[in-house]
């Protein structure tokens, strides 16, 4: 019996109207927690290209088109693009090959690979044009932030939040804006970690258009104008992959340093200042990502993200019991969660 959909013919008619030949075959290649899917193409001389298949009525490709020129101008390694259907919601582009960050990082690896992620991200909040975006605002952050009581604490612990409770979590939820207001504002990719960074080919050689060809960059039509420090913590304290406390510290370090030398910080700011800046971005990312994780199994059906929770649960409590602020926020999150795995779904949601 024939397993061929309408969208599956739909995607064999782009590739080969696009690449002016059919493609020998088009197979399944990953996907991602939006309604994205990407599709490996393989032609008749054994090239490959990725197909993006982003449905139109749930997914607008244009942010992708426009941001990758954005990146791709100022020098960085984004996919490059053979053909767009924004109506039919497809775009056929450059093969990054299978190693992501995640795949290849161990304590011998990971010196060379983040020097080469901190290079791109330097490089990104240096030279990428921004005019037009949206900004990572008092309000975009305050949403983010409203997923993890919802779909958090509610939907996945099953707690009803008491009053003095929502008076401890809108505290630590002012506290954490603060900080990300107060910071200097660049490009922000959004989701810059190791699963968005692929590592390329060595025969991906330097040119003058790609002087940086590692890491090739994904997934980054959700960027905007926003805090500093946001991709600095999402790439260091990544929610798949963790790094003693030592080492990022390091990293951090060197990167300060780095952003006073490029003038995007002011000299005036110190290594606590700026250390709490990156605490607190991070920590506002990882209750968005507590709530996130819980939404994509209750709401999605992708169950696969609850197994990343507990790192995401560590950094969150490591993080607020670090400030006074903001260690009630910890304590309210320790006594509701009590013993329970977080890796496992409630069975039945209110």
């Amino acid at each position: 019996m024939s397993t061929t959909t309408p969208r599956t013919q739909a995607r064999q008619r782009f590739v080969a109207a696009t690449l002016g030949t059919p493609a020998r075959s088009i197979e399944p290649a990953s996907a991602d927690a939006s309604f994205r899917s990407y599709w490996r193409v393989t032609l008749a001389d054994g090239g490959t290209r990725v197909l993006m298949d982003a449905p139109p009525a749930q997914e607008d490709s244009a942010p992708w088109l426009d941001i990758g020129a954005r990146l791709r101008n100022a020098g960085l390694h984004v996919p490059a693009v053979d053909g767009a259907d924004l109506a039919q919601g497809f775009i056929l582009m450059e093969d990054l090959g299978t190693q992501s960050y995640l795949s290849q990082l161990d304590s011998t690896s990971a010196d060379a690979l983040y020097a080469d992620a901190l290079d791109a991200l330097l490089r990104m909040q240096k030279q990428v044009d921004t005019r037009g975006l949206a900004r990572f605002d008092h309000e975009f952050a305050t949403r983010e932030l409203e997923l993890m009581p919802e779909w958090f604490l509610r939907r996945h612990l099953g707690h009803s939040i008491e009053c003095e409770e929502w008076d401890v979590i809108e505290l630590a939820f002012t506290r954490l804006i603060e900080a990300i207001t107060a910071q200097p504002q660049a490009f922000m990719h959004r989701d810059y970690h190791s699963r968005n960074l692929m590592v390329v080919a060595p025969s991906a050689a330097p040119t003058a258009a790609l002087p940086h060809p590692n890491p090739g960059i994904i997934d980054f039509q959700g960027a905007l104008v926003g805090p500093l420090s946001y991709d600095l913590a999402s790439l260091l304290r990544d929610c798949y992959i963790q790094w003693d406390a030592e080492r990022v510290a390091g990293w951090l370090e060197d990167y300060r340093l780095r952003l006073v030398d490029a003038h995007l910080l002011d000299v005036h700011t110190d290594a606590a200042r700026f250390g709490r800046w990156f605490d607190l971005t991070g920590l506002q990312r990882h209750l968005k990502v507590l709530g996130i994780f819980c939404r994509l199994h209750y709401r999605d059906g992708k169950s696969q993200y609850l197994a990343d929770l507990p790192l995401v649960w560590h950094y969150v409590i490591e993080v607020a019991r670090r400030y006074r602020d903001l260690a009630p926020l910890a304590e309210l999150l320790q006594r509701v969660r009590g013993d329970r795995d977080l890796t496992r779904p409630r069975d039945t949601v209110a």
